[in-house]
């Protein structure tokens, strides 16, 4: 978190110190369950223990207060590589680009085990979280982008200012070499304008639908040309002969307009708060926004200068956050299920190249959204494909939980990760070859029912233990109800196979 950030919170948290405490006593285990699921992953037991015995706001401003701006896992071994650039390519043999490309994929394929690494052992799962969620916000992929590093260098850049401040992290998204090939902008010049980023900067990282005109769109494309990347050290460059320095109108506000004078006239539209603060709430508290409410706290979020922290603050309090509801459940994302799953069982990763494939066939490939709106979410994740392969993951998990898994042959992964990204969902092939790979991470089941009231692998659950497994495992009342009469792995398996965990 930002130093302006940190001061704008203490503020904040100095003058509602009387409203936090009057959102009510303890939380108890339950409803911190609940909050730290949906403000990270499903946590572990000592997670809950951590919170359980503080009010909401007390529980919501620790998790704010232990935010990271970087990543504790080590970085992959190739981050110092030099990039091959463009030309270089082009004076490549096609066995020698090959090559290449395969390099990437398989860097890509590293990359990704590392992220979910990362976000399975952070001391902040609310950091990963919101990491994901400007990842999904600000979309690059790269099948485009190409260059695995380009698109490591942008998740340690969504990481820094996750929880940071908005009009911030905006302008150096704008700037960011991997967004700047995915949308074009290093193409976009004098005379021949790309309206690429200027179109999606308004419509998807900002405003939103219908407000702004085609006539916006044009002109702002114009105080974008110039922007380029350096080949030597695929550093943002600006190439003034570029760059049309004549005079543009954007949104009513007229000028020798540069981009970085777009940006803010953006930021100065009351719906760039609106919008930001509508996709935080489908988030984080319920699938259908409160208008009301969401007006309030992006008026909050504005007068605090776009201070992230300030708007996730109010959102986690919203009272939705701690309650078991229908009507407030979403649906859990690939990656908060695998995750979510090694977190509350204190399970490991046993192959996090193999992970991140078996994430990618249940629809999320991380670093390759599908387009440029990203992954749309909620229902959308749930398939009849995607919701088998969901499901034979959780039933391999459980299967392997006294064994190791045996790591597959790296080559054979890019394979399987070239054909993901030419396949919306992966594809019954790409699903098939999943299945044939050892299970990449390995629980402790015996160990995990103890931590859930006691139970026993090879004894039967009883009435008590019935309850206590659906209680910390299911955020609604099973689908299926659990027998007293079930052996523990019996009722650990079919608590994580009904149809109530994959909601959060």
């Amino acid at each position: 978190m930002t130093l302006r950030a940190a001061a704008a919170l203490s503020v904040l948290l100095l003058a509602t110190v009387a409203r936090a405490a009057q959102i009510g006593d303890a939380l108890g285990p339950d409803r911190a369950r609940l909050l730290l699921t949906r403000a990270g992953f499903a946590p572990g037991q000592e997670e809950i223990d951590r919170s359980a015995s503080l009010s909401h706001g007390q529980a919501v401003d620790r998790l704010l207060a232990t935010a990271r701006t970087s990543a504790a896992t080590p970085a992959p071994a190739w981050i110092d590589d030099r990039l091959v650039t463009p030309r270089e390519l082009r004076a490549m043999t096609d066995d020698e680009r090959k090559l290449v490309r395969r390099t990437q994929i398989r860097n890509g394929i590293e990359l990704r085990g590392w992220w979910l690494r990362e976000m399975t052992d952070t001391p902040s799962p609310l950091t990963e979280r919101m990491t994901l969620f400007w990842h999904n916000h600000f979309v690059s992929a790269q099948p485009k982008v190409r260059y695995a590093l380009l698109m490591y260098r942008q998740n340690l850049l969504l990481r820094q200012h996750a929880l940071g401040n908005f009009r911030e992290l905006l302008h150096a998204v704008a700037k960011d070499p991997a967004m700047l090939i995915y949308l074009d902008s290093a193409t976009n010049r004098r005379g021949a304008p790309n309206e690429n980023f200027a179109r999606e900067v308004m419509e998807l990282f900002t405003l939103g639908e219908s407000a702004y005109s085609e006539a916006d769109v044009k002109e702002a494309a114009r105080a974008f040309t110039g922007w380029s990347i350096d080949p030597a050290t695929a550093a943002f460059m600006f190439r003034p002969r570029l760059h049309d320095d004549g005079e543009k109108t954007v949104l009513g506000t007229s000028g020798k307009l540069r981009g970085e004078d777009v940006l803010d006239i953006l930021l100065a539209q009351p719906a760039t708060a609106e919008f930001i603060v509508r996709k935080l709430w489908r988030e984080f508290v319920s699938p259908q926004p409160d208008s009301a409410r969401v007006t309030d706290i992006a008026k909050r979020f504005r007068k605090s200068d776009f201070e992230i922290a300030v708007a996730v603050r109010e959102l986690l309090l919203q009272p939705e956050v701690v309650q078991r509801s229908e009507d407030n459940a979403l649906v859990k994302s690939p990656v908060e299920l695998v995750v979510g799953l090694l977190r509350q069982s204190q399970g490991a990763v046993t192959n996090p190249a193999a992970l991140a494939l078996g994430v990618a066939g249940m629809g999320q490939n991380l670093f390759a959204p599908p387009n440029v709106r990203g992954w749309p979410g909620g229902e959308a994740w749930i398939n009849t494909q995607t919701l088998l392969a969901r499901k034979q993951f959780l039933e391999r998990s459980v299967s392997a939980t006294m064994k190791t898994a045996v790591a597959p042959d790296p080559g054979a992964l890019a394979d399987v990760l070239d054909e993901v990204q030419t396949s919306a969902a992966g594809g019954g092939s790409v699903l098939r070859r999943l299945q044939q790979q050892a299970a990449p991470v390995q629980l402790d089941a015996g160990q995990w029912l103890t931590s859930l009231g006691g139970l026993h692998v090879e004894r039967s659950v009883g009435e008590a233990g019935v309850r206590a497994t659906a209680r910390q495992l299911l955020v609604l009342p099973p689908s299926n109800p659990l027998s007293s009469q079930m052996l523990g792995l019996d009722a650990l398996r079919a608590a994580l196979l009904d149809p109530v965990y994959q909601l959060k």
